[in-house]
């Protein structure tokens, strides 16, 4: 990789992982981010640093943005507006974040040559379900649901990066998320490992929506950032699309009875309906569970964290910050 990164969205959970291990490699990191779900806070470690260059302002500021992408060499993408709650509570702002956003990224991008990494989600794949492949079908819901506009929104990024890669040779990575998690993670938006973290370091009941017995796989912050800084290495991985994620299943009803056991808690478990919980209707997947083969061959990189490692890891984390996310 070369020796200058802009990191959008760089003070949020992952991206302030990512800045840190950029940093650590003695690499010169840009940070752009607009402080909406990021913190200041998560680079406290390196805040300082005379290689980190931070400027709190939008990727929706095409100037700002224009003048950052001149000046490195790479760009990683991790901007956008996540978490099922900030969905539901602010759809334009959501919308507008992920497509325009994105749109003037890859436009600075191209304008100025520079390789891209784009962050993408597993939400693309909708209620499509385990074993989930890059290539594998997309099943989403109606449109009047607003729980499907980010699935949509990401999509929409993919398509674009893989256009400007296809049409003006843009070399451009996409990364499809699966629940990546760990320290710095805040449960504000809906995250459920540090939400039900929180809850059990505070005895307070520990709220699972839905029925429970939905399925996710969780993958630890620090393996996911190896994933992306390997993809950025490998120019083999120019043009394709990869998951990054655990294959280690449990259902979320199974993780709040893991973390309560992991905390020593004693919080009652709460089953809430969706429908009490989000909206009227809300609907949700009932597996995600990656294949990462790909990206097991390419680089041969697979998780270092099982569950419980990375269930320890944010315990210890709010425990630190006295039981809040």
């Amino acid at each position: 990789m070369s020796d200058s990164i802009l990191v959008t969205g760089g003070a949020g959970f992952i991206g302030s992982h990512v800045v840190e291990a950029l940093l650590g490699q003695g690499k010169t990191v840009f940070v752009l981010d607009n402080l909406s779900t990021g913190r200041l806070e998560n680079l406290a470690a390196v805040q300082n640093h005379p290689r980190l260059d931070i400027t709190v302002d939008t990727i929706l500021n095409w100037p700002v943005m224009n003048r950052l992408v001149a000046q490195v060499d790479h760009v990683i993408h991790l901007a956008a507006a996540v978490g099922v709650r900030k969905i539901l509570e602010e759809p334009v702002e959501t919308i507008t974040t992920n497509v325009r956003g994105t749109e003037i990224v890859l436009d600075c991008c191209h304008r100025h040559g520079k390789k891209l990494f784009l962050a993408s989600t597993s939400e693309i794949y909708g209620k499509a379900g385990d074993r989930l492949h890059e290539e594998h079908d997309r099943i989403l819901g109606s449109t009047t649901h607003r729980r499907w506009s980010y699935a949509c929104t990401k999509a929409m990024d993919e398509f674009l990066a893989l256009a400007y890669n296809y049409d003006k040779g843009l070399p451009v990575i996409i990364g499809r998320f699966f629940n990546t998690v760990g320290p710095r993670q805040t449960g504000r938006w809906g995250m459920v490992v540090p939400t039900f973290v929180g809850q059990a370091l505070r005895g307070d009941p520990i709220t699972v929506y839905g029925t429970g017995e939905q399925s996710r796989c969780f993958c630890h912050v620090s393996d996911a950032v190896r994933a992306v800084l390997g993809l950025m290495e490998e120019e083999r991985a120019v043009g394709g699309v990869f998951n990054i994620g655990s294959e280690e299943e449990i259902t979320i009803l199974g993780l709040a009875l893991k973390i309560k056991e992991r905390t020593g808690s004693r919080s009652p478990i709460q089953v809430i309906p969706y429908d009490q919980a989000y909206e009227s209707g809300f609907e949700d997947m009932l597996r995600r569970q990656p294949d990462t083969t790909k990206i097991r061959n390419l680089l041969g990189w697979r998780p270092t964290y099982d569950l419980d490692a990375t269930i320890d890891s944010v315990v210890e984390y709010m425990r630190a910050q006295g039981g809040s996310g």
